[in-house]
């Protein structure tokens, strides 16, 4: 009787694929740094990766950290001292470098479970089906997501089908665009009235929309990228469980002695 493998190389459900694959620890790790609880959704941990971005949030919001950022990089540090919270600060540290190395050990520990999902070639249910939707494996465009992520953040990962990270992005983005006053900034600057926009500009909030705005980029395009391995790993899987007898012998190479 053959025996159940362990552990599992992919999930497929409605909402998209959950899939172990190898990862860079240092570039999870940095995403982490950049904006805590982004290296979490990288490895598919969601709800730590939720609650580390709403704790980054709701903790810089109160201490105003992005502000005395925006002091320090003007030279105004007088600023920036008055505007910081101490009450605050103490809490942020701690969490932040947990952050850090949580999501690097993560990363390691996946990146081992992933070679021995991979020896076992546990296989893949590559269909889902619903009332509500359909979700499959297979091949789509890095590129193309990319560009649909530089449109809007968010709708890469729907093209890909990672509907919670898509939900999550492009609701962080709609709600950080609309509090920073991003687009009325910009329809001044088209107007060339600089005055203005540099005005209606809420830095803190500003300061959140690199990190999102490249992070659902770079997911969007990582993903796509390993979601085709993925569908070529799956179609390897079936088509030698399927198509090649298990007594089947190769030929010999005539150069193999």
């Amino acid at each position: 009787m053959p025996q159940k493998p362990r552990r599992q190389i992919a999930f497929v459900s409605l909402l998209g694929i959950t899939q172990l694959h190898l990862r860079n620890p240092y570039i999870i790790a940095w995403w982490s740094a950049a904006f805590p609880g982004f290296g979490h959704l990288l490895l598919s941990k969601y709800f730590r990766g939720f609650m580390l971005i709403g704790w980054e949030m709701l903790i810089n919001s109160q201490m105003h950290l992005n502000e005395a950022i925006v002091y320090t990089f003007t030279g105004q540090f007088e600023k920036a001292n008055e505007v910081l919270n101490i009450r605050w600060m103490s809490l942020y540290a701690p969490v932040y470098l947990f952050s850090i190395y949580d999501s690097y050990r993560t990363a390691v520990d996946m990146n081992h479970h992933y070679l021995l999902a991979r020896r076992e070639n546990a296989p893949i249910e590559p269909f889902k089906m619903s009332g509500m939707e359909i979700n499959y494996l297979d091949k789509r465009s890095p590129w193309l997501a990319v560009v649909w992520s530089l449109l809007m953040p968010g709708m890469g990962q729907l093209y890909t089908q990672r509907i919670i990270n898509a939900f999550f992005v492009l609701g962080n983005w709609i709600l950080v665009s609309y509090w920073s006053h991003l687009l009325e900034g910009i329809h001044f600057l088209l107007y060339w009235d600089l005055s203005r926009a540099s005005s209606v500009l809420h830095m803190h909030w500003i300061l959140f929309l690199p990190s999102i705005y490249g992070f659902a980029v770079y997911d969007a395009y990582v993903n796509t990228v390993e979601y085709n391995k993925l569908f070529d790993h799956e179609q390897a899987v079936m088509l030698k469980s399927s198509y090649q007898p298990s007594q089947f012998s190769f030929p010999k190479s005539p150069l193999r002695k």
